[in-house]
């Protein structure tokens, strides 16, 4: 049986958002559905809740976790808006982003997510899509290479990286490039694996994740109700930054001035929430902009 996804966070997003009995809830990635149980208990009976994600096998398993009330939708949440609009979820109380990987998918060598089993070239979040792992490194030349992993991956040796990258194609496998980046940039025992920025990188510029939440976090201000919040997680940061910025903006205020974290207690219990970052924002009525 494939392990359950553990949400990072639940008791302190279900605390900021205060819910309501009745509310309209929309999580952008409901992914297997761990917060979006929890979300819905808060809201029920006369609650609604619209799940969108667009990794296919994620949704088939969030239908079968999830009550059939819940509306679920394939798609990419840059397409929120248009999702929400056509599901009628607009306006809505609160709106949920989970952001990144999830260990499920990490979890399983034939998505291509991990450096540290071997498996296809793909970190396709959304198999349907064109564009894949394998495409970005065998394809892209190498200025492309060296801006992504140096930007995505924050990598330092960027620049020798692409250009090994290119030296030894076609590259097919996890394994190869792992052993290709590995051969480019100095062992650190303070930065982990070699290949940890570079795998970043690229399934970053695979699934244009920064560029779908910044889209996102626009849409997203004018679907929400005068009062109502929206929640973002985020894993590292380059989409916290973006996070932090675009909720300086009208018309999000900010509930706290800094990210709040996990506990001890969880970071313990589920590693992966040690890098967990959340910010909640106010959607301020339009007279009470600044």
């Amino acid at each position: 049986m494939r392990p359950i996804h553990q949400p990072v966070l639940l008791s302190e997003v279900l605390q900021e958002l205060a819910l309501q009995q009745g509310s309209t809830v929309i999580d952008c990635t409901v992914g297997f559905g761990g917060h979006a149980i929890a979300l819905y208990a808060a809201i029920s009976p006369a609650g609604r809740l619209l799940g969108i994600d667009q990794d296919p096998d994620a949704l088939a398993s969030a239908r079968q976790r999830l009550p059939e009330a819940v509306v679920l939708r394939h798609g990419n949440f840059r397409e929120v808006a248009r999702i929400a609009g056509e599901e009628g979820f607009t306006p809505a109380d609160a709106i949920v982003f989970d952001l990144g990987v999830s260990s499920a998918q990490i979890d399983r060598p034939e998505r291509g997510f991990s450096f540290r089993a071997d498996g296809p070239l793909d970190m396709r979040m959304d198999p349907t899509q064109a564009v894949s792992a394998e495409t970005v490194v065998n394809e892209w030349d190498v200025s492309e290479l060296e801006r992504i992993i140096r930007d995505y991956g924050e990598e330092r040796h960027a620049r020798r990286v692409a250009q090994r990258i290119v030296e030894h194609r076609p590259i097919r496998t996890t394994k190869d490039l792992r052993a290709i980046v590995a051969s480019a940039v100095p062992a650190s025992p303070h930065m982990g694996h070699p290949a940890r920025r570079t795998f970043q990188a690229l399934r970053i510029a695979v699934n244009d994740e920064l560029g779908a939440l910044a889209t996102a976090l626009d849409e997203v201000a004018d679907m929400v109700k005068p009062g109502g919040r929206v929640a973002v997680i985020s894993f590292h940061s380059l989409e916290d930054r973006i996070v932090k910025r675009r909720f300086q903006l009208p018309p999000y205020e900010q509930t706290t001035k800094k990210p709040m974290q996990a506990t001890q207690a969880e970071r313990e219990r589920n590693p992966r929430a040690r890098s967990a970052k959340l910010r909640v924002a106010v959607v301020l009525p339009k007279d009470q902009e600044a």
